[in-house]
């Protein structure tokens, strides 16, 4: 039961977390080139079809949905992770509850900083106001890099497990 709970715990990280993280990295620059009028069509001569004005726009929107939807997916990742902790007794180790707290602080960045400030940036975009601050989305890119740096910090505590008797 407990390979069960860990590959679960561990295709769940790979499949729920590495959205939101690629999407919310995507989501600054590309709110900034939709205000400032570049288009995020591809190079002329490249063969591939582009999208500009209003489907920049959607470009954005999805980059928010991915990041809004993956994040209700991911509340498994810590749901399987503690319980193949239970399942393996190592619930009151360091290293574990200092992942605990890290994956607590990501998911509160995520939730908190992220996700509505998307949600304002789009707005904004929604109705043709002014160009998107440089500072709302240097903002978010800010709490992206810290995100994206709890979840890190998160997968090497998980490999390196102090303590492991895995020899790893």
């Amino acid at each position: 039961m407990t390979a069960f709970l860990l590959a679960v715990h561990v295709v769940a990280a790979i499949l729920a977390v590495g959205p939101v993280t690629v999407a919310a990295s995507m989501f600054p620059a590309a709110a900034r080139r939709v205000r400032s009028g570049e288009s995020c069509e591809p190079p002329a001569g490249s063969g591939a079809s582009g999208a500009s004005g209003e489907s920049d726009v959607g470009a954005v929107r999805l980059l928010h949905r991915v990041c809004r939807v993956y994040a209700v997916v991911g509340v498994a990742v810590p749901v399987f992770g503690l319980a193949t902790a239970s399942s393996l007794g190592v619930l009151t180790d360091a290293w574990l509850i200092t992942s605990m707290v890290l994956t607590a602080a990501a998911a509160a960045i995520l939730a908190l900083r992220i996700l509505p400030g998307q949600e304002a940036v789009l707005v904004g975009l929604d109705e043709g106001a002014a160009p998107v601050e440089r500072a709302a989305t240097a903002r978010l890119a800010m709490f992206t890099g810290v995100f994206n740096l709890l979840w890190v910090t998160v997968t090497v505590l998980m490999i390196i497990r102090p303590g492991s008797t895995t020899g790893a």
